[in-house]
């Protein structure tokens, strides 16, 4: 298939296109390179473009005769979208329903959606299956909960059918050290105790140290981005063997506390993390952790790559290998 893969040149979107790759198929990666990096995309072609832009998307989807769609493409900082949630609903929800008519004009039958554990915001019960209330406290969440809603519309009024993957937190690097994950400013937890570690921050800020949970530190369940890249390649095999529409939580089902990873950093990379506590995040619930049985009964999909020890081992050696020495 010739698979075009919105944000293709950023964090798990390149994941992605190396895994759709090694499958056989050809990823064309679209992204406007706002957050993106022209040097992630090295398994098929690339076309900067921005999703607002209704007339390229026409062409990428003509000239380059897709076959199918995972879409990435999406402002994705929670803080970031407490303060500033116009930008993320004009990004995160006009640009999807622009990119959704492209893809039923173009007559295209397979969309695979990256989704997020954001949109079931404090949870009743954990872990979180996908029966759980979608209940976002955050913009960002909500975006995507509109997001999955047009999508399960679309495929009502046409013969598109769509995966939304629902995943929990990202992490990790490439194992084969090709690429990895570069966010500037960097929003995410291990990656920010890595370059503690490593001493290109003085300290990591702890954000709450008084939830509701063993040690006071927020919880979340952390999944490879190798292994979230699989599982998109899934999605989108099992939607060409004729698959229903779904929504599918990506995870492992174990929590780690942020003190946990700080305690792994420190672990793997031999190093003491400086630490200081600072108020809780606004927008950022307690616990997150997923029951992901519904993907591995429906896709085949389960992580091999995701224990703790593994994703910190791949982002130490991506850091320490890809980037030089900065300041906070």
């Amino acid at each position: 298939m010739r698979v075009l893969v919105t944000g293709g040149a950023g964090y798990i979107g390149s994941h992605a296109c190396k895994a759709l790759s090694a499958a056989g198929h050809t990823p064309i990666a679209l992204d406007n390179l706002v957050h993106g990096h022209r040097w992630a995309v090295r398994w098929g072609p690339f076309e900067q473009v921005d999703l607002f832009d209704r007339s390229e998307i026409d062409r990428v989807l003509r000239e380059h005769h897709i076959d199918a769609v995972i879409h990435f493409a999406a402002y994705a900082y929670v803080g970031e979208s407490m303060t500033a949630p116009g930008k993320y609903f004009r990004n995160n929800v006009v640009n999807t329903i622009n990119l959704l008519d492209a893809v039923v004009s173009a007559g295209i039958k397979w969309f695979v959606f990256s989704s997020s554990c954001a949109t079931y915001g404090i949870p009743d019960v954990i872990p979180i299956d996908e029966s759980s209330p979608q209940k976002p406290i955050n913009p960002y969440g909500e975006t995507k909960l509109i997001s999955e809603r047009a999508l399960h519309w679309y495929g009502l009024a046409h013969p598109l059918r769509s995966v939304a993957l629902r995943y929990f937190n990202a992490a990790g690097a490439d194992p084969e050290c090709e690429i990895g994950e570069d966010h500037d400013p960097e929003p995410h937890l291990i990656p920010l105790v890595i370059e503690t570690a490593l001493g290109r921050r003085p300290e990591l800020l702890i954000m709450g140290t008084d939830y509701p949970t063993p040690d006071g530190t927020a919880i979340r369940d952390y999944i490879h981005v190798t292994d979230l890249a699989d599982a998109h390649v899934q999605a989108l095999h099992y939607l060409e063997n004729g698959g229903a529409s779904q929504a599918l939580n990506l995870g492992t089902g174990k929590g780690h506390s942020v003190l946990d990873v700080v305690k792994t950093v420190e672990s793997v990379t031999r190093q003491k993390v400086k630490t200081r506590n600072a108020p809780r995040r606004p927008g950022d619930p307690p616990s997150l952790v997923a029951e992901a049985g519904r993907a591995q009964a429906l896709l085949g999909w389960s992580p091999q790559l995701s224990g703790l020890d593994t994703i910190v081992s791949t982002a130490h050696n991506w850091h320490r290998s890809h980037f030089a020495p900065r300041s906070a």
